[in-house]
């Protein structure tokens, strides 16, 4: 018998309902703030992740699936959402339509990571992505966003802390480190 691959889990159908009522809240929510679902490819090219994740990630250095097609071409599985939103964005012109571009997903993600209780290697994420907003609201509008969501889902008890990745300057030094 051939078993689940390590760090992958099966959905049955006693918990798939779960899983729909989840989806339901986020597109409903994402709807009423006028923010429209995109889905990108599963595999992209694995240079999009070195550019747009950065190659002193852990993401890039220890944990992407990365293998090359038949054509010779590096090609990795997506290890997060946004590089290839933002690859979409621009190859499809999106920034040519009115602005902001408000786009949300609910996408497979695949890491390899040492499997342990609830980290699997196939995982879902759920992002928001603004292109294109001039204004900070932009900003307390995804949070409010993601707190109707968690609110509409029944999660208490949660608490905010906003951080920044700092200048480019900071980040140099960061990495260098």
């Amino acid at each position: 018998m051939i078993n689940i691959p390590k760090g992958t889990k099966d959905v049955l159908p006693k918990e798939s309902y779960k899983w729909h009522f989840v989806e339901s809240v986020v597109r409903e929510v994402a709807r009423t703030f006028c923010v429209n679902e995109i889905r990108t490819p599963t595999f992209e090219h694995t240079e999009l992740f070195l550019r747009g994740v950065g190659d002193t990630t852990d993401i890039v250095n220890k944990e992407m699936y990365t293998f090359d097609d038949k054509g010779g071409r590096s090609m990795t599985l997506k290890p997060e959402g946004t590089a290839g939103v933002a690859r979409a964005f621009i190859e499809n012109s999106l920034y040519g339509n009115t602005q902001p571009t408000k786009m949300y997903y609910i996408t497979p993600v695949f890491r390899y990571e040492k499997p342990q209780a609830g980290r699997l290697r196939e995982h879902h994420q759920f992002g928001i992505e603004y292109y294109g907003a001039e204004s900070p609201e932009a900003d307390v509008e995804v949070i409010t966003l993601a707190k109707t969501i968690f609110d509409r889902l029944g999660v208490g008890k949660l608490s905010l802390n906003i951080n920044s990745i700092g200048c480019p300057e900071c980040r140099k030094t960061y990495h260098a480190a």
